[in-house]
């Protein structure tokens, strides 16, 4: 045994049984921990994870079964022994089902406690190996999902290796839409130690600001009109594991002052609680906006961004990886093949001229919408030819110089940075027509960025 002793979870509702047991297992060195009912239980599961459970079948409000269930779905790991009064196999065969390893018909010797919980234990330890193990592999999978070999594609890579030893770390990503943040994220979160737990995530944007403010940090009953019981937030929900908090920049005010508080303190509050309540957690961000010039603005508080801000994975729009698209097709074409159970060979020459010569405004994720499209429009298909591809691609110019970005001249007598930059904005857009989401493509950067600098300059 290690040198932390084993913590065994004794469930049932009569008191002297959980006293006479708890006694047992005390003298056999073990921490134990007692529940009358399947609701006290559960709360203990979420917030000390037992490594054993003794649980009675027959419970007050939820039965043992359905808190079996309930336990295993919030720590897969636990080990959970059955006990019942009642030795029918129809109880014990639904308990074993549902994941229970044993059964113990009460009343019970104690030896055969002994030998129950010492079989528990071992089982205990091989789940966890198997799920250090199949975290691992989560690890590898998640990082290869991260697809290119082009130099930006690396260096995403590399810095998300670097992350694998840190699991406190709090990561800022930023990229547009469509262009991978969720896959980094995810990479991120199965190559740390927290790939065993949960990885949550939630849309800043979708959301009204006091239900968003419920997702993240949940909510006590009777804390608004629908409130009608207390429910948990996505900080107490991933307890070890990480969340995500996609397009940051729209957090609102309410939200952003909660959130720097629990990233500095590790505690937050229920909406309408005064208890604290510890975050172990790792914070994600995302962003397809430049938050430092929203700080400029006063939409995003500057404090919140200098805590975000400690490591920045930028991910690259499609365009300006163009090498990339080859694999990145390749790995979608082997994806729909699985997914579909087809044999689809891959992309014509003529095809991927195509693929290559096209902008992809809408990043990585236009690619595999692209594929997915492609596989069950022409299903007779073994391999993806130009007729497969939408208009928008089949009018792409294969071999076309690829747009370069405007490059600013220094003269010999110098230049004024505000100047340069409104030319430069300028020249983009009456090079796209005053089309900004084109103009945006010239100058490398995102629509947003390009919007507040026609502000800044008294363009717009």
């Amino acid at each position: 045994m290690n040198s932390t002793p084993a913590r065994i979870l004794v469930v049932d509702d009569e008191k002297l049984i959980r006293w006479s047991v708890a006694e047992r297992l005390q003298r056999g060195g073990y921490e134990v921990l007692s529940a009358e009912s399947g609701e006290q239980a559960l709360e203990m599961v979420a917030a000390t994870p037992p490594d054993v459970m003794l649980l009675d079948v027959r419970l007050p409000g939820i039965d043992g079964v359905q808190t079996l269930q309930r336990a295993l779905s919030l720590h897969p790991e636990v080990a959970v022994l059955m006990m019942s009064a009642h030795s029918t196999v129809d109880i014990a065969v639904e308990a074993m089902k549902h994941g229970a390893i044993d059964f113990l018909v009460k009343p019970f010797p104690f030896q055969q406690l002994d030998e129950a919980v010492e079989r528990a234990l071992a089982n205990a330890r091989t789940r966890r190996q198997i799920a250090t193990l199949t975290s691992d592999k989560r690890g590898a999978s998640a990082v290869e999902a991260v697809v290119g070999s082009s130099a930006a594609m690396e260096q995403v890579r590399s810095m998300i290796s670097r992350l694998a030893g840190s699991d406190t770390t709090t990561v800022l990503i930023e990229g547009e839409s469509g262009s991978g943040k969720e896959v980094v994220a995810r990479a991120i979160h199965f190559r740390s130690g927290r790939a065993d737990k949960p990885i949550l995530q939630v849309n800043c944007a979708a959301l009204p600001e006091h239900l968003l403010e419920s997702e993240l940090f949940g909510h006590e009953r009777g804390a608004f009109t629908d409130a009608h019981t207390q429910k948990r937030g996505l900080f107490e929900t991933a307890e070890g594991g990480s969340v995500m908090l996609d397009e940051i920049g729209d957090l609102p005010p309410g939200g952003q002052a909660k959130l720097l508080r629990m990233l500095e303190n590790k505690t937050f509050r229920r909406v309408g609680g005064v208890q604290e309540l510890r975050a172990d957690v790792r914070v994600i961000a995302a962003t397809n906006v430049n938050l430092e010039e929203r700080v400029a603005e006063g939409r995003f508080r500057a404090d919140l961004f200098f805590r975000l801000n400690v490591v920045r994975i930028v991910v690259p729009p499609l365009r300006e990886h163009l090498d990339d698209v080859p694999t990145l097709t390749a790995h979608f074409v082997a994806r729909f093949n699985q997914e579909m159970k087809r044999q689809v060979k891959g992309v014509a020459p003529a095809a991927m001229e195509l693929l290559k010569a096209y902008h992809w405004p809408g990043n990585v994720r236009e690619l595999r919408n692209v594929i997915e499209r492609a596989f069950i429009l022409h299903a007779g298909a073994d391999e993806i030819r130009p007729e497969h591809l939408p208009p928008e691609l089949r009018k792409a110019t294969p071999g076309a110089k690829r747009p370069e970005k405007l490059v600013p001249q220094v003269t010999g007598e110098g230049l004024v940075l505000d100047d340069v930059e409104r030319k430069l904005i300028a020249e983009a857009m009456e090079r796209a027509s005053g089309n900004q989401s084109k103009a945006a493509r010239l100058l490398g950067v995102s629509r947003d960025t390009l919007r507040y600098r026609l502000k800044k300059h008294g363009m717009a």
